[in-house]
C-alpha cells in the first residue's frame, strides 16, 4: 500500500492579499501533485490554501480546534473535531511529513517550533520571524518542490 504524502500549510487567519494568492497557489501545487494538504481547518491562509486545493481535485485534511465540524471552511474534504483549541498545533505537527508557513503569527510560530522539535522540514513562504533552522521559498512553486524533495530526503 502506497501512503500519500501530507503536506501542512499553515499560517494566519488573517492574511494579506498576497499571502491568501501564495496560499491558494500552494494548495493547487499540492493537489496536482498528488499530496494531500493538512491545514487548522479555518480561514484566512488555511482556506485559502484549502480552496487551491479542492478546486485542483484534491483532499483536504482539517485539524479544526472547537467541537464542531461546521466550522471548518467550505473546501475541508474531511473535517477532524478535536475540541482541543491551540493544542491541536501539536496534531498538525506531528501528522504532516513537511510543513509550508505562510505568513502567520504566534500559532503559526508554535506549530513551526514543534515540526521542527520532531525534525520535520519547515518551508517559509513570506513567514516571519525568518527561522534560521527553517527552509526559505521564494514562490509557491519553490515551496512545494521544496516539499517533495524533503520526501525523498527522509521517505515516510
Amino acid at each position: 500500500m502506497c501512503r500519500r504524502k501530507i503536506i501542512a500549510v499553515i499560517g494566519a487567519g488573517r492574511a494579506s492579499a498576497a499571502g491568501l494568492a501564495m496560499a491558494e497557489e500552494v494548495g493547487r501545487y499540492i493537489a496536482e501533485r498528488g499530496a494531500v494538504l493538512l491545514c487548522g481547518g479555518l480561514g484566512g491562509v488555511m482556506e485559502a490554501a484549502s480552496r487551491g486545493c479542492a478546486t485542483a481535485g484534491g483532499e483536504v485534511i482539517g485539524i479544526l480546534p472547537g467541537a464542531s465540524a461546521v466550522t471548518a471552511n467550505p473546501h475541508v474534504t474531511l473535517p477532524i473535531v478535536t475540541n482541543m483549541g491551540h493544542a491541536r498545533n501539536v496534531i498538525i505537527a506531528h501528522t504532516a511529513a513537511v510543513l509550508i508557513a505562510i505568513e502567520g503569527e504566534f500559532g503559526t510560530l508554535s506549530e513551526i517550533a514543534i515540526a521542527l522539535k520532531l525534525k520535520k522540514t519547515v518551508i517559509q513562504l513570506n513567514s516571519r520571524p525568518r527561522i534560521e533552522s527553517a527552509l526559505q521559498a521564494a514562490t509557491a512553486a519553490q515551496a512545494v518542490a521544496m516539499a517533495f524533495v524533503a520526501f525523498k530526503e527522509d521517505p515516510l
